[in-house]
């Protein structure tokens, strides 16, 4: 049973007034491809000539598809699709997202649709299964798992895109190795490489890419960057050889394109939607500040943390909703807390599964937030408000902040309207949008 509209918690918080709040805009570097653009993008990277030789006509080739909310991955998808098959070999997409989707296999089917790649779009078949071959160990002793049909395939085409990670620092973090050892890896694969816990993650990632290189069929890899508007950035095609080499370069461009919340510092953080399509963390902590681990650091510097609501396509999976301080009776009604704990069971990192306090309405989130924030100016709280971590170029502040923004304190934040008191329904859900 969830909260009671009415009972004795919403009189406790009845009374804690919300700041009026201003819509304002965030600017970052703007490089990207155009979605139009992407297919002759990858055409070109495949037609290099040390890529496009190891295509052969006749070959069945397995390509990854993962669980993340990547931009125009379908686009991305059907393009190396049609030049497999351009080049005469028979391609097939496998769903390449460890435990997600509660570690079965018409789930993780399911999630790959949720994204547009269905047969039908992608025009190849979609081999979805949980069963892996072992293909070794690990120098440190870790088994090292892969899916059966991938496998089993003449040769393997890892899509993927390349990002900071939510949990861990290292030259190797979200891409190419965590798809093969991870994604490809399955259930099986994902808790041999987490099962040292986070802290180990930096050394046990490479290790056990490193057999999945030596001991399958990985014909190359062709991860994407994003700018930090959530946009195609880059496409790269890299020769398996130089996986190692250049997936550490591609990952300083990557930083050097995530955006953040360029006023750094606030009492309460408002995410209108959580997902497993935004971030493994339902947030992305590099931008909310909201770690599971001890092993990450940077965001916002923040005292409390609300989430609203969950993405319907992460159906229920709300890993990461420990990560806030409240959390909406609206998001409490969808859990999927098996979906939930196989993913944070796998990863070993409990806290991310935790569930926060429950209050009945948005309303609530927020004044429970304001009420619970030690040493803060609660008539003048400062509160950020997003719509979710993946698309921050718009936001909203509350009035504390807009005289220093109207003034140029913050370089790249601009003011587009003035402070409004927000507007609620009678049932406390929030009406204004950013």
């Amino acid at each position: 049973m969830g909260p009671v509209k009415g009972g004795s918690l919403s009189n406790l918080l009845k009374d804690i007034s919300i700041p009026k709040m201003f819509r304002a805009e965030q600017s970052f570097k703007k490089d990207r491809i155009e979605p139009e653009q992407i297919p002759g993008v990858v055409r070109e990277q495949l037609s290099r000539p040390e890529i496009s030789s190891r295509i052969q006509p006749g070959m069945n080739i397995a390509i990854t598809a993962g669980s993340r909310g990547i931009a125009n991955v379908n686009v991305i998808t059907r393009a190396i699709v049609d030049c497999v098959k351009e080049k005469g070999a028979y391609p097939f997409i496998v769903p390449a997202m460890g435990s997600h989707g509660g570690a079965k296999a018409e789930s993780q089917k399911e999630l790959l649709a949720g994204y547009g790649i269905t047969e039908e779009a992608m025009g190849c078949p979609i081999r979805s299964s949980m069963e892996t071959v072992l293909l070794g160990y690990s120098e440190y002793g870790k088994p090292v798992y892969q899916d059966k049909n991938a496998h089993e395939a003449d040769g393997i085409i890892v899509s993927c895109r390349i990002k900071p990670h939510n949990a861990f620092r290292g030259p190797y973090e979200s891409g190419v190795c965590k798809m093969m050892v991870v994604g490809l890896g399955k259930q099986k694969g994902a808790e041999s490489v987490h099962s040292d816990g986070l802290g180990n993650m930096a050394r046990n990632l490479p290790a056990n890419a490193k057999v999945v290189v030596e001991n399958s069929n990985i014909l190359f890899a062709i991860p994407c960057v994003e700018n930090a508007y959530d946009e195609t950035a880059l496409i790269e095609a890299i020769p398996t050889e130089k996986i190692f080499e250049r997936e550490p370069e591609l990952l300083k461009i990557a930083f050097s394109n995530m955006p953040s919340l360029l006023v750094k510092e606030a009492d309460v953080l408002v995410v209108n939607e959580i997902g497993k399509n935004f971030s493994g963390t339902g947030v992305d902590p590099n931008i909310s500040g909201t770690w599971s681990t001890e092993f990450g650091k940077g965001g916002l510097k923040v005292k409390r943390t609300c989430f609203l609501d969950l993405r319907d396509s992460s159906h229920g999976n709300a890993n990461g909703m420990g990560l806030a301080d409240v959390i909406t009776k609206r998001i409490f009604d969808k859990l999927d807390l098996d979906v939930i704990y196989t993913n944070c069971f796998t990863s070993t990192v409990l806290r991310s599964g935790m569930m926060p306090p429950v209050v009945y309405d948005d309303k609530e989130a927020i004044q429970a937030c304001i009420r619970t924030a030690n040493q803060i100016d609660r008539e003048h709280a400062r509160i950020v408000r997003i719509k979710n971590t993946l698309h921050i170029g718009e936001i909203m502040l509350s009035e504390a902040y807009y005289e220093d923004v109207k003034n140029g304190r913050y370089p790249g934040v601009t003011a587009l309207d003035e402070p409004q008191e927000l507007e609620f329904d009678e049932q406390g859900a929030l009406l204004t949008q950013i």
